[in-house]
């Protein structure tokens, strides 16, 4: 076998085992708000845009309707948001926080400082290393567009 193909030197599982770590990391500070970790990236962005369609939502995350859709639901069950259509457009469901979701901002704003606390790197490398991330992640999107837009010129 190569060295390329050894688990061990697969990027590919270096990043998904991070990011599995990180979010057992997250699980104590969400379990008492009664948030999954999914749960609780719609919860931010809902806390930085209250009453966004679906559509946006989906964006934001990278998430499918079929993926956001139980969430929601479950979400909607805790009495945490509302969803409902768009009086102007019936097709785009439109997500808003509840009272009860606004409030769970106060809690969930000590959630990044804990994790912060919890990680065996400083705030610089935390800082550095979700930037370079979110390079890679606009880097490979913009590579996607344009595999997509040559697609459709067959």
């Amino acid at each position: 076998m190569i060295d390329e193909l050894k688990l061990e030197n697969q990027l590919c599982f270096a990043v998904y085992a991070f990011s599995r770590e990180i979010t057992k990391i997250y699980r104590p500070y969400l379990e008492p708000m009664g948030l999954t970790y999914t749960q609780y990236l719609v919860m931010i962005v809902l806390w930085e845009k209250d009453g966004i369609s679906l559509k946006e939502l989906g964006s934001k995350l990278n998430l499918d309707s079929g993926t956001l859709t139980p969430l929601l639901k479950k979400l909607e069950s805790d009495g945490n948001i509302q969803r409902a259509r768009d009086k102007k457009d019936e097709r785009n469901l439109i997500i808003h926080l509840t009272e009860k979701g606004k409030q769970m901002l106060k809690e969930a704003e000590e959630v990044p400082n804990n994790i912060a606390c919890n990680l065996p790197i400083g705030l610089d490398e935390i800082v550095s290393l979700r930037d370079k991330i979110k390079t890679i992640l606009t880097e490979i999107e913009k590579v996607e567009k344009l595999k997509a837009a040559d697609t459709r010129k067959l």
